[in-house]
């Protein structure tokens, strides 16, 4: 499994949240019966211009937003395909603005790093199809992402 980190901010988040991460995602894949082994995934942190910039871009809104996903495949199928073909499953990209993170950290009354891996746990499942736009959506999702969190000792 890698994750890629790319910090357009100049500080090392994969020290503060590389390990958390990786745990993260493995525990997600494995709920989703994809195998960790070959998956990659990519985690940018970014100022709230630039957030606001890609989601004007790629969703056509013009705010600034905690997290965004950017999935390399299709559907959950194609990505186990690939991986079984190749011995990669590429999931995406996840683009968190810190900024807002700090914001919510604060709002919510949790540490920063329960923020962060929340982001990248809600993240994540998007990559993998998951989504909160309708109400039934959302219960499955806030479901999942409690759970993971729960499994990672991060819970509420």
């Amino acid at each position: 499994m890698q994750i890629f980190f790319d910090d357009s901010e100049g500080e090392d988040y994969e020290k503060t949240y590389g390990e958390t991460m990786r745990k993260a995602l493995s525990v997600v894949l494995a709920g989703e019966g994809i195998d960790a082994e070959g998956a990659e995934v990519s985690v940018s942190f970014v100022a709230p211009d630039e957030i606001k910039k890609l989601n004007g871009e790629y969703r056509d809104v013009d705010s600034v937003t905690d997290v965004l996903s950017f999935p390399q495949f299709d559907s959950v199928d194609d990505l186990i395909s690939m991986q079984e073909e190749t011995g990669v499953a590429e999931l995406g990209d996840v683009v968190i603005c810190m900024d807002r993170a700090r914001q919510q950290a604060e709002e919510f009354g949790h540490p920063l790093e329960r923020e962060v891996i929340y982001l990248f746990v809600h993240s994540i499942l998007h990559l993998l199809g998951y989504d909160h736009m309708q109400e039934d959506e959302k219960k499955i999702m806030r479901a999942r992402e409690e759970e993971v969190m729960t499994e990672l000792g991060i819970g509420r």
